[in-house]
């Protein structure tokens, strides 16, 4: 487990498009009154990717299978199945698609061929490295990607002489009103991603499927499972938070003209010429992790559910991951204004989220091949605490459209 990097590919997998649309949004709407959400995102990701990364550890499994194990009534177990099937696997098709378009945005700011064009060799790109079966190259690109999206980023905030002062006088004044719940959500959806329990699972339990191991060998793997999980979310928070950073010193109170295919192009005034190259650099790394992410994480939860091999050489497994890039690149083709989607995507995630999670924390209980792994009191306590704050929002959202 020393060497495993699936704490980065959780990283690289929630710092998509969406989270760099987002964050953008936020800062520029918000400024820094939004930053509890982003704290409470980045905790919340922990506190569940820890359980998530347990259970791989200790069963072996990845969380659709033992969502599916856990019940014996088949139609219970059939819902789980349709559920799975029909949140993650068409859910992910969807995301795909921004996925993509935004990494074609990204290229084209670099040499124009247009979005559709770019979509397609970046879903042609994805398909070759998912098609290797190697996780070794997987692994390896998505953590070179991250810390390419970083160091943009970083270079890009500072060039931008970030207004500290402001900053944490905002920070100090956080928002919760009627108006910025949308963005809340999304803020969450973005960060807390539900695919990525059932990605991170899949690929610890991969890397911990060995009958010889003593509890003692399962806790020390999941003492540096957490170590790095919570190293690699807080790193991609970090980039978050300077993407809205960035979008604030920018253009705050001016987001209402802003577009995905501009955002670089606005921050001329800052940045100077060279703008639009840092931020289309940031958004094609941000992209292309994604899309990569996006359709490997469907492969394993439906495979799981469905009982086919999660080999990733294996036919079942491919044809999942490659029906959710082919969706996905059939629609970024089209040449979709992304904005209006990533945003209504990411803040309906936000709504999935307890969904999935309700059943994480039940399996995390009631599994008895966890054994001596179980939710200790704390983390079933961090847990309804998640659980209940998303749902609050949620119903806030739902109730401030009737009021």
């Amino acid at each position: 487990m020393a060497k495993d990097k699936s704490g980065y590919i959780i990283a690289a997998a929630f710092i998509g498009p969406g989270t760099v649309t987002t964050a953008s949004l936020a800062g520029a709407n918000f400024g820094f009154h939004l930053v509890w959400a982003l704290l409470f995102s980045i905790f919340a990701t922990i506190v569940l990717q820890d359980m998530a990364a347990r259970l791989g550890v200790a069963t072996g499994k990845g969380l659709a299978s033992a969502m599916k194990d856990m019940v014996s009534t088949p139609w219970l177990k059939m819902l789980f199945i349709a559920l799975i099937v029909s949140a993650i696997g068409i859910g992910n098709a969807a995301y795909e698609s921004g996925n993509l378009t935004g990494a074609a945005i990204g290229l084209d700011a670099f040499w124009e061929i247009g979005t559709g064009t770019w979509a397609l060799i970046l879903g042609a790109l994805a398909i070759a490295l998912l098609w290797t079966g190697s996780y070794s190259w997987i692994e390896s690109v998505l953590v070179y990607l991250v810390f390419i999206m970083a160091g943009v980023f970083f270079v890009t905030l500072v060039v931008a002489k970030p207004d500290i002062s402001l900053m944490f006088s905002q920070l100090l004044q956080p928002r919760l009103a009627a108006d910025s719940i949308t963005t809340i959500l999304a803020l969450i959806g973005t960060t807390i991603v539900p695919y990525n329990l059932f990605l991170h699972a899949s690929l610890v339990a991969k890397s911990s499927q060995n009958s010889d191991k003593t509890n003692s060998d399962k806790s020390d793997a999941i003492k540096a499972c957490r170590k790095q999980s919570a190293t690699a979310i807080s790193m991609g928070g970090l980039i978050t938070l300077v993407v809205m950073a960035t979008a604030m010193m920018a253009f705050f109170n001016q987001a209402a003209t802003m577009d995905a295919g501009n955002m670089g192009e606005q921050l001329k005034p800052v940045l100077g010429d060279k703008a639009q190259w840092f931020f289309a650099l940031g958004l094609f790394a941000a992209g292309l992790t994604s899309a990569i992410t996006a359709p490997l994480a469907a492969a394993y939860a439906v495979c799981g559910a469905l009982g086919l091999s999660d080999n990733m050489k294996s036919k079942g497994f491919r044809a999942v991951w490659l029906a959710i890039i082919v969706c996905g690149v059939a629609v970024a083709a089209l040449g979709f204004k992304p904005l209006p989607a990533i945003l209504f995507a990411q803040a309906t995630n936000g709504l999935l989220l307890p969904i999935i999670a309700i059943f994480l924390l039940v399996v995390m209980n009631k599994s008895k091949a966890l054994g001596d792994f179980k939710n200790t009191l704390w983390s079933n306590l961090a847990g309804v605490l998640v659980v209940s704050v998303v749902v609050g929002l949620g119903l806030y959202k739902l109730t401030s459209l009737f009021i």
